[in-house]
């Protein structure tokens, strides 16, 4: 190969370099970015969660295991923490119906009724918003609202979901007066037990029902 065959070949290199070279260091660089981003961004979330779950554990001790007030306020404090620094979790949603909790203790239902409704509306999760959705509704017949509440129950949920808003229905159509339309929704929450036994107060309900009718 002579020298100039050489030279000729170094030149084109450095011709490719100079149109193509930058742009694929680039690339190689971006890719490289984005993937050490992602991970610092995945290594936050992780921090985050756990974060969230140790802040979260601790509420549940502040008010579950010491009930007094210091506890109840303890908790509070860590629940409004937990909804302002972890926003959009679902830890923040937990927090939040611990919240609406205390304020029916303390017999604040028209700041439970925003904390529930809150969670019923933007919760990701079905089980969740049911959940919600179900201490909003009697959350509202507190306040006089029951027809508002009825109205609240969209959608098909099963299993332990359903029982429980078959009872909350049957609470709030029997405070209604619609007896017959109580026992029938009392009935529709016992068939979706899979245990009588876990819920006895379902069969005093229709017992009393009974009772009344006789």
């Amino acid at each position: 190969m002579s020298y100039q065959t050489e030279e000729e070949q170094i030149e084109r290199i450095r011709d490719v370099w100079q149109r193509h070279g930058v742009p694929v260091l680039t690339g190689v660089v971006l890719a490289l970015a984005g993937v050490l981003g992602w991970n610092a961004w995945t290594n936050h979330q992780e921090n985050k969660a756990l974060n969230a779950s140790v802040v979260y554990q601790n509420m549940l001790e502040s008010v579950l295991q010491d009930d007094t007030e210091t506890g109840r306020a303890r908790g509070a404090e860590l629940a409004e923490q937990l909804r302002n620094e972890y926003a959009g979790t679902e830890y923040a949603r937990f927090a939040a119906l611990m919240q609406a909790r205390l304020a029916v203790e303390s017999g604040d239902f028209a700041t439970a009724e925003n904390l529930l409704r809150e969670v019923a509306e933007e919760a990701d999760d079905q089980a969740l918003k049911e959940i919600a959705t179900q201490r909003l509704a009697r959350v509202l017949a507190q306040l006089d609202r029951a027809e508002e509440a009825l109205d609240l129950f969209s959608g098909s949920v099963s299993g332990a979901l359903l029982a429980g808003r078959e009872e909350v229905r049957g609470d709030l159509l029997l405070s209604l007066g619609r007896v017959a339309d109580a026992r029938q929704a009392y009935q529709a929450a016992l068939q979706a037990t899979e245990d009588n036994r876990a819920r006895p107060q379902l069969q005093l309900k229709l017992d009393d029902l009974a009772e009344e009718a006789s």
